[in-house]
């Protein structure tokens, strides 16, 4: 199983979460790409460690909105939507080249993320802008989102994520920040809902139903309260139920 991390999201002196602490952790990094957050040093430096510690880099792109955090809806047009994305992987990937290594998958980051779980118009410009860059890139997102179907169709390898710190609706997809049961902050209880969800594919929703969710890599976000401790204990969970914490994209290649 792929353990993912959003990191990079400091802005110049203002810094948000431990990145060094969350890389000695995770296998993959959502590194920012400056639009919803992260200055060009704060990213060069968390690319560089990411090499140095074997972690693989992923280009976490979203809105243009560093006010907001990525976290609002905009109405893009497509051809504006696609150039944004563009935009940020050619960027991240400079700096993860001049690190020693480049951009091997590609993420969106919150409000995108979300609305292109239901979004045709911008999940298609999203799948377009990765495709003209580099179709061999896989794209992370949501199980059953429409981001992944258009993704299939376009030939793109995708990759299937749960979130060991968030709240399920019953049908599968996140509850909202905005309303109660959204985060979770109890590193053992997402410890022990990782490693059902990877022995029986199975997480319970905020209503107490058990709904499926099949997924080939697990976010713990860099943002949250007790981050570190939560990566950790779902670490320590899988890798003693014998489960191997590997990147699903090739380091190094």
């Amino acid at each position: 199983m792929d353990l993912n991390s959003d990191l990079g999201e400091g802005f110049g002196t203002w810094q948000l979460g431990d990145d060094n602490a969350m890389l000695d952790v995770v296998s993959s990094a959502n590194i920012a790409c400056g639009f919803h957050a992260g200055d060009p040093r704060t990213l060069l430096a968390t690319c560089e460690r990411a090499v140095t510690k074997g972690v693989v880099i992923g280009a976490q792109v979203g809105y243009r909105d560093l006010a907001g955090f990525g976290r609002r809806f905009i109405d893009y047009d497509s051809a504006d939507l696609t150039a944004d994305v563009i935009y940020q992987l050619g960027a991240l990937d400079g700096l993860a080249r001049a690190a020693g290594d480049r951009v091997l998958y590609v993420k969106p980051h919150g409000a995108l993320y979300n609305t292109i779980v239901h979004h045709e118009q911008q999940a298609a410009a999203v799948v377009e802008a990765v495709r003209r860059y580099d179709p061999d890139l896989p794209v992370l997102g949501l199980p059953g989102s429409v981001f992944l179907h258009l993704a299939e169709e376009a030939g793109l390898t995708t990759v299937r994520e749960a979130f060991a710190d968030r709240g399920y609706r019953p049908d599968g997809t996140l509850v909202s920040r905005r309303e109660p049961g959204a985060l979770l902050h109890d590193p053992a209880e997402v410890a022990e809902r990782m490693l059902r969800l990877v022995t029986d594919r199975t997480l319970v929703a905020v209503d107490g139903s058990a709904i499926k969710v099949e997924a080939d890599s697990i976010c713990v976000h860099g943002d949250s309260p007790g981050a570190v401790a939560m990566a950790r204990a779902v670490h320590d969970a899988l890798s003693g139920a014998g489960v191997p914490i590997t990147a699903f994209a090739g380091a190094g290649s």
